[in-house]
C-alpha cells in the first residue's frame, strides 16, 4: 500500500487491521457488540426453532419405539447431545460451510476471520463455540459474573472481540462497505486535451486505488487533513505520470482528471477485447493493425 493510502484511515474504515498475505492492509472494519448482538439474536431464534423442530422429531420417533425401550438414562443423554448439537455444533457446522457466517452473521453482513486475515478454522470455530457455550452464552459456569466479564471484554477491546475471540485467534469483521461510495468528479474541460496525452504506464493498481478512495470520500474529510492528503496523493501521482497539468487547479482536479483518463482507456481496451472475442466466437476474419498496410504494399 502506498504511503498516501496509509496517511488516513476514516473513523469506523478499516479499523480491523487486517493485513493480507502479500501485506497489504485490507479496508475491513470491525464489528461491535451492536451489530454482533442483533447477530446473535438472530441466531438465538433460529436455534430455538431448531431445537422444537428436534423436540417434534423425537417425540414422533419416541411414540414408534417400543414402550420402556428408552430408559430415563437414555433419554438425558439424548437430550444432552442435542443441546450439543443446537449450541456447539450449529456455530461450528455454520462457519465451515459458510464462509465464517452463521445466519444471523449473514444476514447482518458479519463474518469470523483469524486474527492474520485469514478464513476461520476447524479448531478456532470450535474453541469459539466452547467458549461462548461455557462462560458467554448461555453461560453454564456462574452465568451472571461470565456475562458481565464478557461484557467488559467486549466493551474494552479496540476491535471489540469477546473471550471465544481471543481464545481462538479470531475477529468478527464487517463484510459491507460502512458508507456508499459517491461518484468521482468529472475532468475538467481545461484538462481534457491534457489527459489524452498522459503516460499512465507507470501508475500502479494500489495507487490508482488509493486515489480512487480519496475521490469517493474526501467529503467526510475535514480541512487542513483533506488539502494533505490530496497534495501527498498528487505529488505521488505526478512521479509516475506525465506530462506535468498545463494550468494551475486544486490537486484533486488532477486527480480526478487522471483517474477518468485511466478509467477511460481500461473501457476503450475492455471494448475492443470484446469486439476481438465476438469475432472470434462468429469465425469472423479479424483484421491486425498492420493488415492495411500490407494491402497497400
Amino acid at each position: 500500500m502506498s504511503t498516501a493510502a496509509r496517511a488516513w484511515t476514516a473513523p469506523g474504515w478499516g479499523d480491523a487491521r487486517l493485513v493480507s498475505g502479500e501485506a497489504v492492509e485490507l479496508d475491513v472494519r470491525a464489528a461491535r457488540i451492536g451489530s454482533r448482538t442483533l447477530a446473535l439474536l438472530l441466531d438465538v431464534l433460529i436455534q430455538l426453532l431448531c431445537g422444537l423442530l428436534l423436540l417434534a422429531l423425537a417425540g414422533l420417533l419416541l411414540a414408534a419405539l417400543p414402550y420402556g425401550l428408552l430408559d430415563a438414562a437414555m433419554e438425558r443423554a439424548l437430550l444432552t447431545v442435542g443441546l450439543v448439537l443446537l449450541l456447539v455444533g450449529y456455530p461450528v457446522l455454520w462457519e465451515r460451510l459458510n464462509d465464517g457466517r452463521t445466519p444471523g452473521k449473514a444476514a447482518v453482513g458479519l463474518r469470523v476471520v483469524s486474527v492474520d486475515g485469514a478464513p476461520v478454522g476447524f479448531r478456532q470455530s470450535l474453541t469459539r463455540a466452547l467458549v461462548g457455550v461455557s462462560v458467554e452464552w448461555p453461560g453454564l459456569v456462574l452465568p451472571l459474573l461470565s456475562w458481565a466479564v464478557g461484557l467488559t471484554v467486549m466493551l474494552s477491546d479496540d476491535r471489540g472481540r469477546r473471550l471465544g475471540d481471543l481464545a481462538a485467534g479470531t475477529l468478527v469483521v464487517h463484510t459491507r462497505p460502512a458508507t456508499r461510495w459517491r461518484a468521482v468528479p468529472a475532468t475538467m474541460p481545461q484538462l481534457i486535451g491534457w489527459a489524452y496525452t498522459l503516460d499512465l504506464s507507470r501508475l500502479d493498481a494500489d495507487l490508482a486505488l488509493a486515489v480512487r478512495q480519496y475521490l469517493a470520500r474526501a467529503h467526510g474529510l475535514s480541512e487542513p487533513a483533506r488539502g494533505e492528503l490530496a497534495r501527498l496523493l498528487w505529488r505521488q501521482v505526478a512521479a509516475v505520470t506525465g506530462p506535468p497539468p498545463p494550468v494551475a487547479l486544486p490537486e484533486v482536479h488532477y486527480l480526478a482528471a487522471v483517474i477518468a483518463e485511466r478509467h477511460r482507456r481500461a473501457r476503450h481496451l475492455l471494448a475492443g477485447e470484446r469486439v476481438l472475442t465476438e469475432a472470434a466466437w462468429s469465425g469472423l476474419p479479424v483484421a491486425s493493425a498492420d493488415e492495411p498496410s500490407r494491402r497497400s504494399g
